[in-house]
């Protein structure tokens, strides 16, 4: 079984749509391993953008995600990190497939609702960022 991270983001949260997006995580085959809400520091959502650093967006990703709680949370299940992303639709809700959540409920590129890892070797270490092993069950 694979393993993916999830982030629901501040916009996201905001709007009240933290159980819509778990339940679509539920409803195609993805199991909640953990999940927890939490509010990033700027040292931590610097240090997990790191990758990003030298890009333009870098400093507004991070003001962004500073801006308000985020719900973290571990989804597992076959060929996780593929299904979570077709779920989530392309980073620019403009550009994402009807009944993605990115599509249904993210306001813009920057405030694109949720974050989801891009391969398995990434998953691997933002679940290790966010989750110790006995919170993952």
């Amino acid at each position: 079984m694979e393993k993916t991270l999830s982030i629901i983001k501040p916009d996201a949260v905001k709007k009240g749509v933290i159980g819509q997006i778990l339940t679509r995580f539920e409803n195609n085959g993805l199991r909640i391993a953990a999940t927890k809400k939490i509010q990033l520091s700027q040292k931590e959502a610097e240090e997990f953008y790191a990758i990003h650093k030298e890009r333009p967006f870098f400093k507004d990703l991070v003001e962004f995600m500073v801006s308000g709680p985020v719900v973290v949370s571990v989804l597992e299940g076959e060929n996780a990190v593929l299904k979570n992303r077709e779920l989530m639709g392309a980073t620019n809700p403009k550009e994402a497939a009807p009944g993605t959540i990115r599509a249904d409920f993210a306001e813009n590129i920057d405030a694109n609702a949720v974050h989801g890892s891009d391969s398995l070797e990434n998953a691997k270490i933002e679940i290790e960022f966010f989750f110790s092993k006995t919170e993952i069950l």
